[in-house]
């Protein structure tokens, strides 16, 4: 209930202050466990992903938002948990497993971090390894536009990336690192469109 009300709070301030255009919402499932991967960068990502993704969605976020009391229960009731960042989190990752396991959709940003002036860099290796490790297919999602007084803000959803030739096995670091490389180059390719 709370996460309903919150949207469409912030679904009527963000309809507001930008124009949006959302393309192939159609390729998110309606249920069961999915890994939606946005590229992010700015802070109006989670905020725009959360309202244009039309289900609810769990999110790790750094344990440094947790410390101020009042925006941790904010964000923990969004759905958010904590991450470790910069060291491998293993509690993170369970928890993101169990969520999938649970039907529940997670939004991840494979860059890991708020990227500016469209550098390029290498995907973290979770996004590949949690949806390996879940069984769960990924969506990949370009939001694009200037976060601008009355700027034009798009949404893209591609069609989905499964690993399914992967599920049950154990792989190397390099073949998750590629198939990580391979969800940002995705989201990339979508900005295009």
């Amino acid at each position: 209930m709370f996460y309903k009300v919150c949207k469409m709070i912030l679904r009527f301030f963000m309809l507001f202050v930008f124009r949006f255009e959302f393309r192939g919402q159609e390729n998110i499932p309606k249920d069961g466990g999915v890994i939606i991967a946005y590229n992010h960068r700015s802070n109006w990502d989670p905020v725009v992903a959360g309202f244009s993704a039309r289900r609810p969605l769990t999110f790790m976020a750094k344990e440094e938002l947790f410390k101020n009391p009042l925006f941790g229960a904010l964000i923990k009731g969004l759905g958010a948990f904590p991450v470790h960042r910069g060291r491998g989190d293993i509690g993170a990752v369970k928890a993101a497993l169990n969520i999938l396991k649970d039907g529940k959709a997670m939004l991840m940003f494979p860059e890991g971090h708020r990227i500016k002036n469209n550098k390029k860099v290498k995907a973290k290796p979770g996004v590949a390894l949690i949806a390996q490790r879940a069984g769960v297919s990924v969506i990949p999602a370009c939001i694009s536009g200037e976060y601008k007084w009355m700027h034009k803000i798009t949404v893209t959803y591609g069609k989905p990336i499964t690993f399914e030739e992967y599920y049950g096995q154990k792989i190397g670091q390099e073949k998750i690192q590629n198939l990580a490389d391979n969800v940002l180059e995705t989201i990339r390719s979508l900005e295009s469109i």
